[in-house]
């Protein structure tokens, strides 16, 4: 299950932001979305977890938990196509 983090410090690696949802399960992979060009975070990333349950553990436990002064958004990512615009 595919979870979608917003509102990370612009600071956040991908090591940090995997540091942050370990605690919750085993994680199949944890990434922060950089901008192509500059190589900056975009202040969002992803992590996927094997397990629904782990993944629905980590949403309700990171959710509005301040990192680096920000409080995170968590929640289930959505589709590409589920994000299309009509």
């Amino acid at each position: 299950m595919k979870v979608y983090v917003g509102n990370l410090s612009k600071q956040v690696t991908d090591a940090q932001l995997s540091d942050l949802a370990t605690p919750f399960g085993t994680l199949a992979s944890a990434s922060v979305a950089t901008d192509r060009a500059s190589g900056e975070s975009r202040g969002f990333g992803f992590l996927e977890y094997n397990n629904a349950d782990e993944a629905r553990a980590a949403i309700t436990g990171l959710d509005g938990r301040d990192v680096q002064g920000q409080a995170l958004k968590v929640s289930e990512a959505r589709s590409k196509k589920d994000n299309a615009r009509p």
